[in-house]
C-alpha cells in the first residue's frame, strides 16, 4: 500500500498530469466512431515529419519512420491491387516479433484488412480454434512457424481458393518454403510504395485486428481492436499516462499478437513518433544489454517479467541503462520499491486494465507505489463467492458493494448502445452481468479481484490489484489468494519462482493449497524445509499455508510468460502421474512430509482429517 510520503509525493507530481490530462481531453472526446483518426495517418505523418529518425530497431537492424511506411505501403498495394482484398477482409497472421510483423498488421489496416493475431504458441487444438473463428482469406506465416501450420493444415480444410492465398515470409532463410506457399518477401519487394488513398477513408470504429484473449473454457475468444482504440491508447499512454516524447525509446517486452505490445507499448510510441524496440522473444539474461545497445528509455511489463529480471544474478549492466520510467501491469508490491532501487527506475506507471473496451482501465497516473491508480470509469467492487463462482446478490437480486480495504470482483458499467466486445456474440454474453444495482443496467465482468485502499487528494480512489477469480479458492471457510501465497514463498532465499493453486481433497470443502516450487538449484535434495515452514507459519495464516509442495524442473508460460496453471491443477497431487518430488503437510505435523504411495491412498481414502 503506498506510504504517506508517497501520497505527499503525488500530490506534487499530480499538478502536472493534471494539467496534461486536461489538454489532452478535448482531442479525446473529438474520437466519435465515425472521425477519420486511425492508425495508418500517424504512420503517414512521422514518414513526413521525422523521415530518418529511427521507427524500429530490432537486432542490428533500424527502420527509419519512411522506410516503415514504405514497408507498410509495399504490404498494402500488393494485396489490395494484386490480391483483391478490400475493407473487411480478414488476413490471418502467424508470425513472431520482427519488423515483418509490423509492416504486416500496419500494411494491411490502410486497406481496412483485418488481422487476426494468432498466438505464435499455439499447436493442434487450440491452434485451429483460433484460426476457424473467424476465417481468413489469406494466410501470411513466417517461416519460423511454417512447421506448425502445416502440422494443421489438413484440419483446417481451407477452401480451394484460400489454399491459393498462403504466404510465407522468410527469417533466417534456414527453413524452406513449403508447398504451395509463395514467397511474399519476392511478390513485394518491388511494390509501389506510395501511401493508398484508403487510409484517409478509416474510421475510428473501423476493425484492424483480433487479438485472442483467454477464453473461460479454456479456448481463446478474438477481441476486436480498433482504429480508435489503438488511436486513443496513443493519447492516453504517450500523453496523459507516461509523457513519451519523440526522443523516447520503448522496448517493447511482449508479443506483438498482444494487445500489451500494441496498445500500450506500440500505442505510446505513436503520440510523438516515438521509436518501438523488439526482439522475437524475451530474455531476462540479456535483457539489460539490449536495453543499453537500444538506448531505450522505457519498457513495458507484466509481472512476469519484472520478476524474472529481479531474479537474475546483480550485474553492473543493472544500472548502466536509460530506463527511468516503464509502464505496465501485476508488478507485486513486495517487490516493487526493491526492483525501483535496484535498476534505478524513477517511475512506474502500473496500470489494470483489458483488451476489451468496457472494462475499468486504472492507471497509476502520479507514480505512487504499490498501487494500480484510479480510474475515470464507471464501475464498482461487489462482493464474490468462491464457492459458487458467482457474485453475491442481496434479497432484491442486486449485487452487493464491498467496503474500502475489502476485496471483491470488480465490473465495468457498460454505458454505450453497442455492447459488442467479441467476434463472437456467445462470448459476449458470458462476460455481462445483468440488472446488477438496478433493472436495464449492464456491467463487464472483468474476472478479477481488487480493492479499493483509499483516496488521494479527496478525488482520486485507488485500487490495488489481488487475484484472478480463477486462482482464488476458499479453504476453511477463507478466500486464499495464490496472489498473495505465492508473494510470500517467492521471497524465501532459495525459491527461484512459485506457483500457487487449489486441490480438491476426499469428502473436504474448499480446496486445500498446493504449490510448485523451482528452487535455485532445481533440486529438493538441500532445500531447507524447517526455515521454509517457519517463514510460512510467520507471513501466512494457518488456512493459506499450502498442504502440499512440488519439486519442478520448470514451470511452463503463455507467449506473454504468465505461469500456466491449468496443467498443474489437473494434475494436483497425483502420485501416480507424476515423477517430480511431492511434499505433504499433515495433520497435527510439524513440516513437510515426503508423499508416498502409501500416504497418497490414505488421502484418496480421507483418512487424515485436513
Amino acid at each position: 500500500m503506498p506510504s504517506r510520503g508517497d501520497y505527499i509525493k503525488g500530490w506534487f507530481f499530480s499538478r502536472h498530469v493534471i494539467k496534461r490530462m486536461q489538454s489532452v481531453a478535448e482531442e479525446v472526446l473529438a474520437i466519435t466512431p465515425e472521425s477519420y483518426k486511425n492508425v495508418p495517418i500517424l504512420i503517414e505523418k512521422y514518414a513526413k515529419d521525422y523521415p530518418n529518425d529511427a521507427a524500429i530497431l530490432f537486432e542490428d537492424k533500424m527502420y527509419t519512420h519512411k522506410e516503415y511506411n514504405e514497408w507498410c505501403n509495399r504490404f498494402a498495394n500488393y494485396f489490395q491491387n494484386k490480391v483483391g482484398l478490400k475493407k473487411g477482409d480478414i488476413a490471418v497472421v502467424f508470425m513472431t516479433n520482427r519488423p515483418e510483423i509490423m509492416f504486416t498488421i500496419y500494411g494491411l489496416s490502410k486497406i481496412g484488412v483485418v488481422s487476426s493475431l494468432i498466438n505464435t504458441k499455439q499447436r493442434s487444438n487450440p491452434l485451429v480454434y483460433s484460426i476457424n473463428i473467424d476465417p481468413g482469406k489469406v494466410f501470411i506465416i513466417g517461416e519460423e512457424l511454417t512447421e506448425a501450420f502445416e502440422e494443421v493444415r489438413e484440419e483446417l480444410k481451407l477452401s480451394e481458393e484460400q489454399s491459393k492465398h498462403l504466404y510465407f515470409v522468410p527469417d533466417t532463410e534456414e527453413i524452406q518454403k513449403p508447398d504451395g506457399f509463395q514467397n511474399l518477401s519476392n511478390l513485394i519487394k518491388n511494390e509501389d510504395t506510395t501511401n493508398p488513398p484508403t487510409s484517409k477513408t478509416l474510421q475510428a470504429k473501423d476493425p484492424y485486428a483480433y487479438i485472442f484473449t483467454s477464453g473461460t473454457t479454456g479456448l481463446p475468444k478474438a477481441a476486436v481492436i480498433t482504429h480508435g482504440h489503438t488511436y486513443g491508447s496513443s493519447i492516453y499512454w504517450g500523453d496523459t499516462v507516461v509523457g513519451f516524447e519523440h526522443k523516447d525509446v520503448i522496448y517493447v517486452t511482449t508479443p506483438l499478437f498482444h494487445s500489451h505490445a500494441i496498445n500500450v507499448a506500440y500505442a505510446a510510441s505513436l503520440r510523438h513518433g516515438s521509436t518501438i524496440a523488439i526482439r522475437r522473444k524475451f530474455s531476462a539474461s540479456k535483457f539489460w544489454d539490449d536495453a543499453i545497445k537500444f538506448k531505450a528509455t522505457s519498457f513495458n511489463y507484466i509481472g512476469e517479467i519484472c520478476r524474472y529480471l529481479y531474479n537474475q544474478p546483480e550485474k553492473p549492466t543493472d544500472r548502466k541503462h536509460y530506463i527511468k520510467k516503464i509502464v505496465g501491469n501485476g508488478l507485486r508490491n513486495e517487490m516493487w520499491r526493491d526492483f525501483k532501487k535496484r535498476f534505478g527506475i524513477k517511475q512506474i506507471f502500473e496500470f489494470y486494465g483489458a483488451t476489451e473496451r468496457f472494462a475499468p482501465n486504472f492507471a497509476n497516473r502520479f507514480n505512487l507505489n504499490c498501487t494500480v491508480g484510479f480510474t475515470l470509469n464507471p464501475y464498482a467492487i461487489v462482493k464474490f463467492d468462491t464457492d459458487t463462482n458467482e457474485p453475491v446478490r442481496d434479497e432484491n437480486g442486486h449485487m452487493i458493494r464491498v467496503k474500502e480495504g475489502e476485496a471483491g470482483l470488480l465490473i465495468g458499467q457498460i454505458i454505450a448502445d453497442d455492447v459488442f466486445i467479441y467476434t463472437s456474440k456467445k462470448a459476449d454474453d458470458k462476460k455481462i452481468f445483468r440488472n446488477v444495482f438496478e433493472e436495464g443496467d449492464m456491467y463487464f465482468n472483468s474476472g478479477d479481484l481488487l480493492k479499493e485502499i483509499g483516496h488521494f487528494k479527496k478525488i482520486y480512489n485507488f485500487a490495488q490489484f489481488v487475484d484472478r477469480i480463477g486462482d482464488t479458492f476458499r479453504w476453511k471457510g477463507e478466500n486464499v489468494s495464490t496472489e498473495e501465497v505465492e508473494a510470500v514463498i517467492n521471497k524465501f532465499k532459495q525459491i527461484e519462482m512459485s506457483c500457487a493453486y487449489g486441490v480438491l481433497l476426499p469428502d473436504t470443502e474448499g480446496r486445500a493449497g498446493m504449490v510448485s516450487l523451482v528452487t535455485n538449484s532445481h533440486s529438493n535434495e538441500d532445500f531447507n524445509f524447517p526455515d521454509f515452514y517457519s517463514m510460512l507459519q510467520e507471513k501466512l495464516p494457518e488456512y493459506a499455508i499450502p498442504k502440499f509442495i512440488r519439486f519442478a524442473l520448470e514451470l511452463y508460460t503463455t507467449a506473454t510468460l504468465k505461469i500456466q496453471k491449468g496443467g498443474l491443477k489437473r494434475e494436483g497431487y497425483d502420485i501416480t502421474k507424476l515423477t517430480d518430488p511431492l511434499y505433504v503437510l499433515l495433520p497435527n505435523d510439524s513440516g513437510y512430509t515426503l508423499l508416498t504411495e502409501e500416504i497418497y491412498t490414505q488421502i484418496l481414502n480421507a483418512s487424515y482429517n485436513f
